[in-house]
């Protein structure tokens, strides 16, 4: 199987305070036709998550026109991201089809200064 990943770094500097740590976005899409391996390797990719909660900011399914899962991770390189999410169940079981991990910086809301 074959899963693309996106490599997209971002930083702009705002009028806004910006969070001092470091997060990733990190959004896996779904491929089309993996809804049985979804299932078999959800527990897993479940397991996994929890094992990594306080590197997690916050994480879920996306439902809609697109399907996959997005998760604010909490790094300060995007190779732990990416070790991260490799390592999940879901990616060589071919659940997602593409990955993109892009820096992030929280410039409004609760999570900016």
């Amino acid at each position: 199987h074959f899963v693309s990943i996106v490599r997209e770094t971002r930083c702009r500097r705002t009028g806004y305070q910006m969070m001092d740590s470091n997060l990733y976005v990190i959004v896996a899409y779904d491929n089309p036709d993996s809804h049985d391996a979804r299932l078999e390797h959800r527990d897993g990719h479940l397991a996994h998550f929890k094992k990594h909660a306080t590197k997690i900011a916050v994480a879920g399914p996306m439902s809609g026109s697109v399907s996959g899962s997005l998760v604010i991770f909490k790094t300060s390189t995007e190779s732990e991201a990416r070790s991260f999410i490799e390592s999940d169940p879901f990616y060589p079981a071919g659940v997602w089809s593409k990955i993109e991990i892009m820096s992030f910086k929280a410039a409004s809301g609760e999570w900016a200064r």
